[in-house]
C-alpha cells in the first residue's frame, strides 16, 4: 500500500521556517515542504529559490487544497490568529514554541480544534535532544538512586539574537525561548505536580525584554530544580547536573560529555582525611577516598518510539496519541505565567499546579 504524501506549506520563512525545511523535513519520505509565505520578500525570494511555491497572502496558502499541514514559524503574538484561521480552512497545523504568549491563547485554540478532525501539535522539539533523554533514563531508571535534585542550565555570550525576540509585544525575551524548552523537559520527565516557583529575570543588555533568568521549582514529590538561562556568561556551567540518593551525575554539553559517580555502600572506606581549604582544614568538603565511590560512563539516551512528525502522522491517522499534548503545553504555559508573576513580586508562589 502506497503510504500518503502530506504537503506542508510554512508561514514564516525565517531561521526556525527555513529550518524545517532543511533539516527536519529534508528527507522525510510523507511530509513534503510545498510552499511558503512570508511579510518579507527576501524570504518569499529564499522559498522560491528553494523550489516551493509562494503564496501572495496568508488566505492564498490557506485556500489552497493541496496544502494538509501548515507549519506557523512567525514572531510568537501572531501564532493564535494564524492557528485559528488555519484550522477553519481545514488544515492540520503545527506550531512552532511558544505556542502563544498568554495560556488564555492557547485555551481559544483548542476549543476551535476541540470538534474538528484537524490536529493541533506544538514543535517541542527538545524532547528529543539526546542530552535530555540521558538525564530522563537517569532519572527514570534511578541510575544514582532517587534523583533530589536537578540542575538544567544553557549558558551563550552573544545577547539576545534576531530583531522581534526583543521586542516584548513579539512574545520576546529568553523565558519565551529557552525557557519554554527547558521547562517543558522538566514537565515531561518529572510526574509530579508543582508546589512552588521562584523565578528572577536578568536585564542586564539593556533590553526590554530578558536576556536570562534563574527559577527554582520545587515538585510535590520532593525534586527540586534549578533552571538557568544566560546570554551574558562567557565561562559556561555544565549542561546538566544531577544529585540521587546513591550519587552524582553531570552532563557537560550537547555532546553528551559527562560521568556518573556512585558510592560504593557495600565498601567500608576509609574515613576522609582533612585537607587544607584556604586559611583553614576541612574534613567535609574533602574528597571521598579511592575506594568510597566508582566512576561509570552516562548511560545511553533512552528512545522515543516516533520522532515528531512521524508522530503528527499517526495522530493524524489515528494510529496514536500526541507525544506533544496539548494539555501539557498548557500546563508549561501556565507555570511560565507563574514564572513572571514570582519575578516581578521576587517572591515564592506556592502552587499546585
Amino acid at each position: 500500500m502506497t503510504e500518503k504524501i502530506y504537503n506542508l506549506a510554512i508561514v514564516g520563512y525565517g531561521g526556525m521556517g527555513s529550518y524545517h525545511a532543511h533539516y527536519i523535513l529534508k528527507d522525510h519520505k510523507q511530509v513534503k515542504v510545498y510552499g511558503v509565505y512570508d511579510s518579507k520578500p527576501n524570504r518569499m525570494d529564499a522559498g522560491m529559490k528553494d523550489g516551493y511555491k509562494a503564496f501572495d497572502s496568508l488566505d492564498a496558502l490557506l485556500s489552497d487544497e493541496f496544502v494538509d499541514i501548515v507549519l506557523i514559524a512567525t514572531p510568537n503574538d501572531v501564532h493564535k490568529e494564524i492557528a485559528i484561521k488555519a484550522i477553519a480552512a481545514g488544515k492540520h497545523v503545527v506550531c512552532e514554541k511558544p505556542v502563544t504568549i498568554h495560556s488564555e491563547e492557547l485555551i481559544e485554540i483548542m476549543d476551535t480544534v476541540k470538534n474538528t478532525d484537524q490536529v493541533f501539535m506544538v514543535h517541542q522539539n527538545r524532547r528529543w535532544d539526546e542530552d535530555f533523554l540521558t538525564i530522563k533514563n537517569i532519572y527514570d531508571n534511578r541510575k544514582i538512586g532517587e534523583v533530589f535534585q536537578i540542575e538544567s542550565r544553557v549558558h551563550g555570550a552573544n545577547g539576545i539574537p534576531g530583531d522581534w525576540r526583543h521586542v516584548k509585544g513579539n512574545g520576546g525575551g529568553m523565558v519565551l525561548d529557552w525557557g519554554v524548552h527547558l521547562l517543558d523537559q522538566l514537565l515531561f520527565m518529572i510526574d509530579s505536580k508543582i508546589s512552588s516557583i521562584y523565578a528572577n529575570l536578568s536585564f542586564i543588555l539593556g533590553n526590554e525584554v530578558d536576556d536570562g533568568f534563574q527559577t527554582i521549582i520545587t515538585f510535590e514529590n520532593g525534586v527540586r530544580a534549578l533552571v538557568e538561562v544566560g546570554t551574558t556568561n562567557f565561562i559556561t556551567l555544565p549542561r546538566w547536573y544531577a544529585k540521587g540518593t546513591e550519587g552524582t551525575a553531570v552532563i557537560e554539553d550537547w555532546s553528551n560529555n559527562g560521568k556518573i559517580v556512585i558510592q560504593n555502600r557495600d565498601v567500608v572506606a576509609s574515613v576522609p582525611k582533612p585537607i587544607k581549604a584556604g586559611q583553614g582544614l576541612t574534613k567535609t568538603m574533602a574528597p571521598p577516598s579511592g575506594e568510597a565511590t566508582t566512576t561509570y560512563p552516562l548511560p545511553e539516551p533512552i528512545e522515543l518510539n516516533e520522532h515528531f512528525y512521524d508522530n503528527l502522522l499517526s495522530v493524524i491517522e489515528k494510529r496514536q496519541e500526541p507525544f506533544v499534548k496539548n494539555e501539557e503545553v498548557l500546563r508549561l504555559s501556565k507555570l511560565i505565567e507563574i514564572l513572571f508573576e514570582s519575578a516581578e513580586k521576587n517572591e515564592i508562589i506556592k502552587v499546585s499546579l
